[in-house]
């Protein structure tokens, strides 16, 4: 499938917490838009843990150093190259002053605006047959390393700041009240392609 290319648009982030519906989003634009999907956290994670030997929850013992050459490498992906669909909790926030890119975030929140971790959490007990124990851990324990970690990092410890306020972010999705397909229409409309 030939790359459709985008009025003033070179890429593409997607970003949310933990099952927020982020990567389902991010491979059905790729596939839609004949992009190269990248889920950067996966690849950059495994990478970093199978050298260390941590479990997935442990992003709280992952070297600082890790973090910001990953960081780096991927903002060097954003500004080089061209079609890309790139997926990482901190996608959105690191294309800060990237031109070119398109920054969508993925959430899971009810008309009040409060998230909803117990749709999340049932996500991963289906999506990757995880135990309810397993994956309440994987959400409450690896967020909380991820925002601890990165406040530290990123915010100079500011205990208010998170990756998912909607400045860092040109387009919003809300899978709690939209379901994958019209998440992905809502996106397509909003990028000036017909829906499919």
């Amino acid at each position: 499938m030939t790359p459709q290319d985008l009025k003033d648009i070179k890429n593409i982030t997607v970003s949310g917490r933990i099952a927020s519906g982020s990567t389902t989003l991010a491979k059905h634009l790729a596939d839609t838009l004949g992009w190269r999907h990248v889920e950067g956290g996966d690849i950059f994670w495994e990478r970093v843990r199978g050298r260390l030997g941590l479990s997935p929850k442990d992003t709280d013992k992952r070297p600082d150093d890790e973090d910001k050459v990953f960081d780096e490498e991927l903002k060097k992906m954003l500004t080089d190259e061209k079609n890309l669909i790139l997926e990482t909790k901190l996608a959105g926030f690191n294309a800060q002053n990237i031109p070119g890119v398109f920054k969508i975030l993925v959430v899971c929140e009810d008309s009040a605006g409060v998230d909803h971790m117990d749709i999340r959490i049932d996500r991963l007990i289906n999506r990757e047959q995880q135990s309810l124990e397993s994956a309440k851990q994987e959400v409450i324990e690896r967020e909380k390393n991820d925002i601890d970690k990165w406040r530290r990092m990123y915010a100079n410890g500011d205990p208010n700041w998170i990756y998912w306020d909607r400045k860092y972010y040109d387009f919003v999705v809300n899978t709690y009240s939209h379901n994958a397909d019209e998440s992905l229409n809502l996106v397509l409309e909003q990028l000036g392609i017909k829906k499919r």
